[in-house]
C-alpha cells in the first residue's frame, strides 16, 4: 500500500488554489493609475467581466494586477483555463474561515525548505493515482484518528501525515 501522508492535502490544495506567492506590497508612490471601465479594450472587458461592478472602485494595484492576469489568462490552454474557473468557483463558496485556513496552509507550505515542499507535492500526486474510493478510505482513517494522537503519532514518526493503514 502507498504511504502517504495526508496532513498535508490543505496545505497542497492551498498550493494549487492560490496559484503564485504574493508579491510584497510596493511603496504607495509606485502605484499605477487607476483604470477606468470604459478605458479597457472589449477583450480586457470579457475577461475581467465578473469584476465589472467593483472595478471602478478597485485600488489601482489591484486593477493592475487583475490587467496583468487577464493577458496571462488569454494565452492560456482551454483546459488550464477550465482548471482555474473551477477553482475560483470552489474558492468563492468558502467561508470566510475556511479561507482564511488556506491561506495560513499556503504560507506555512511556502515556508518549507524547497526538498520538502517536493515531497509534499509528489505525495499528494501518489495520492491524486489512487482510485476514489481508496482516498475516500484513507482520509476516513486519518480522520477517525483523534487529533491529539495524530498530532502525537506526527511528533514521534517525523511524519507529516497518518501512519500506515490510517492508525
Amino acid at each position: 500500500m502507498i504511504r502517504f501522508r495526508l496532513s498535508i492535502l490543505p496545505l497542497v490544495f492551498a498550493a494549487l488554489l492560490l496559484g503564485s506567492v504574493a508579491a510584497a506590497p510596493a511603496r504607495a508612490q509606485d502605484a499605477p493609475p487607476p483604470r477606468p471601465w470604459n478605458s479597457l479594450d472589449p477583450a480586457q472587458r470579457d475577461v475581467l467581466s465578473p469584476l465589472q461592478d467593483k472595478w471602478d472602485t478597485m485600488p489601482p494595484r489591484r486593477q493592475a494586477t487583475m490587467l496583468k492576469r487577464a493577458e496571462q489568462w488569454t494565452t492560456l490552454p482551454p483546459g488550464q483555463r477550465e482548471e482555474i474557473r473551477e477553482r475560483i468557483a470552489r474558492w468563492q463558496l468558502m467561508t470566510p474561515q475556511e479561507r482564511k485556513q488556506t491561506r495560513e496552509n499556503r504560507r506555512q507550505f511556502q515556508q518549507l525548505p524547497p526538498q520538502q515542499r517536493a515531497k509534499l507535492h509528489a505525495a499528494f500526486e501518489r495520492f491524486q493515482q489512487l482510485p476514489p474510493q481508496q482516498r475516500e478510505q484513507l482520509i476516513k482513517q486519518w480522520h477517525a484518528i483523534p487529533p491529539a494522537k495524530r498530532l502525537q503519532w506526527m511528533k514521534q514518526s517525523g511524519h507529516n501525515g497518518p501512519p500506515p493503514g490510517g492508525r
